[in-house]
């Protein structure tokens, strides 16, 4: 599974990899037109008249050429399509052990445990509000698509320039950082 998801965000399978990006930025896109409703119901008008069209179709050839082919999504109605319980089970206890530890994360957070961290926390959410004064959530969901299927094969091709540029970043932050845990008081961290 992991690997099927990586060989995709990293164009292994071009035309696997550009139906997938471009239905998703569709429907994106298709989300910032109209509401999800009007979205999921010409989804589904689309993929019935598909169908509808192809069996009609099916049909006709069949009365005309007088064969007895039957229904020709007979294969795909008779598979079996209920989820395994066990996937079920497994995939739920996933989710349900992430959601408490985010709970905690978040409660530890809030009730300021640790008071970097609460800071931290806090000047997140503070440049989220500009994020969100700028942007919508479809925007950033958009702009997300684009990353994910873009920024890991920029990555892939340019991984020395941007490791150099990135230490740099990364040396300038902790300086910044270090002089400002310095001066100001209960600031700096405790040695674990």
């Amino acid at each position: 599974m992991e690997s099927n998801l990586v060989d995709l965000v990293y164009w292994r399978d071009v035309k696997t990899t550009g139906v997938v990006f471009g239905a998703a930025l569709l429907l994106l896109l298709s989300l910032m037109a109209c509401s999800i409703v009007s979205v999921i119901s010409y989804i589904g008008l689309a993929l019935l008249s598909v169908t509808i069209s192809f069996r009609i179709y099916k049909g006709i050839l069949q009365a005309i050429q007088k064969s007895d082919e039957g229904h020709p999504f007979k294969q795909y109605l008779d598979q079996e399509v209920a989820l395994p319980e066990d996937m079920v089970h497994k995939y739920s206890d996933m989710v349900l052990a992430k959601l408490n530890k985010t709970i905690a994360e978040v409660r530890r957070l809030f009730l300021v445990e640790d008071l970097v961290d609460s800071i931290k926390f806090a000047v997140l959410m503070w440049i989220l509000t500009y994020v969100g004064a700028l942007f919508n959530g479809l925007t950033l969901l958009i702009l997300g698509l684009i990353a994910v299927f873009s920024c890991p094969i920029v990555y892939e091709k340019h991984q020395a320039q941007i490791d150099h540029y990135l230490s740099l970043v990364n040396n300038q932050v902790k300086d910044i950082v270090g002089k400002i845990q310095a001066k100001v008081p209960g600031m700096k961290r405790k040695t674990e």
